[in-house]
């Protein structure tokens, strides 16, 4: 489920050549539909779902979101005067909700009425994603707003599902937060925490390319939600800059968990994620498990220090070749440290990839964590 505004914009790389994002593209093979049978166990093992929205105090930027734009009513929710078919997707889904055990059950059951819309943070294909704030208590978050006859036309409703089921169960400081969903005849509504700062593809466009200090600060975070999420057996597989969103003080947030996968055991077949993030094993149509993320978290890296993927071309048959080859080609800018870390991540072999607690304690890592708390704000 895209929500970025910028998934087809293209941006400056560092010596001014204009970076794509067309080819950033989404695949899934046929058998996507047999991903789904894991996760119908994991929402009753824990309370994430059903947890009330805590209480935040608001931060005066927060309150010019709604200061500065209209004031956003129910009504401009369209509602259809007859429901649309129901999936028994979504049956089972409601179904699930209402038989948690009640001391689970959220203090109400939300509706759209009882949020103030501010300004809209991006659109996709099958709906919206709004900065919200909760009347009653004026906390602020995120609503996401994805239309059932879309979902159900597009036969995307179970990886929909999946994401909700998988996401209700992260708690992580680097992870973006579910807090709960409801629904009604036309649309599904999932209250998402709120990254104060957007995306980090936005600051990664304004500023072309990271240096050192900021794109250890940001590569360590994220080594450190896909380490939580690996050890929840979840695999994200799709990790790029449009999916992670920054918060205060440089915190960064893993979202956008559509193409996620609970994985206990059996590796995984299905291609899925974006074309320039795609790692040999999944490009060759092998078997593919949580070193996807690993591979995906090298990429991320090269593209914050260059300003660009390491094997983007101007066809998708090119890429996909320099990816199979790891035809990986780093600047001399870069460096030795950084350069280093990205061919120890993006190796060919998934066994041979480094592990991730050993991101953490690498020497391009440990020689810049003194400087992060200097970093300037975001954006």
């Amino acid at each position: 489920m895209k929500f970025s505004q910028s998934q087809s914009a293209t941006r400056s790389g560092p010596s001014g050549s204009v970076v794509s994002r067309n080819l950033r593209m989404n695949t899934i093979s046929n058998n996507n539909n047999n991903n789904n049978n894991n996760h119908n166990n994991i929402i009753v093992s824990n309370a994430t779902l059903m947890a009330p929205i805590p209480h935040v105090p608001q931060t005066k930027k927060e309150d010019n979101i709604f200061s500065s734009s209209k004031s956003f009513t129910s009504s401009k929710v369209s509602k259809p005067a007859r429901s649309p078919r129901r999936s028994t997707v979504f049956n089972r889904l409601s179904v699930r909700k209402s038989t948690v055990p009640s001391t689970l059950l959220p203090a109400k059951d939300w509706q759209i009425s009882d949020f103030e819309m501010g300004r809209k943070l991006g659109k996709g294909k099958f709906g919206k994603v709004y900065c919200v704030r909760e009347k009653r208590s004026g906390f602020i978050c995120a609503l996401k707003v994805m239309n059932k006859k879309e979902l159900m036309t597009y036969k995307v409703e179970k990886q929909f599902v999946r994401e909700i089921l998988l996401q209700a169960n992260v708690r992580h400081i680097n992870c973006l937060r579910l807090y709960n969903w409801f629904e009604d005849d036309q649309n599904v509504y999932l209250i998402l925490e709120y990254a104060n700062d957007g995306e980090l593809y936005q600051l990664l466009k304004k500023e072309r390319r990271f240096g050192d200090v900021r794109a250890s600060c940001y590569i360590a975070q994220v080594a450190k939600g896909l380490l939580y999420l690996h050890s929840k057996n979840i695999i994200h597989r799709d990790l790029k800059p449009e999916n992670i969103l920054l918060h205060f003080d440089n915190q960064i947030k893993l979202s956008d968990f559509g193409w996620s996968v609970y994985s206990p055991g059996a590796r995984r077949t299905t291609m899925c994620g974006t074309l320039d993030y795609l790692p040999p094993e999944m490009v060759e149509a092998k078997n593919h498990g949580k070193t996807v993320d690993v591979w995906a978290l090298g990429i991320l890296m090269y593209e914050f220090l260059v300003g660009r993927p390491p094997f983007e071309e101007e066809n998708s048959k090119m890429t996909y070749k320099r990816i199979a080859n790891v035809d990986l080609r780093i600047p001399n800018y870069v460096s030795p440290d950084a350069a280093d870390l990205i061919k120890r991540l993006l190796r060919y072999d998934p066994d041979k990839r480094i592990n991730l607690h050993d991101v953490l304690v690498h020497p391009w890592i440990l020689n810049n964590k003194s400087r992060w708390k200097d970093l300037p704000t975001t954006i």
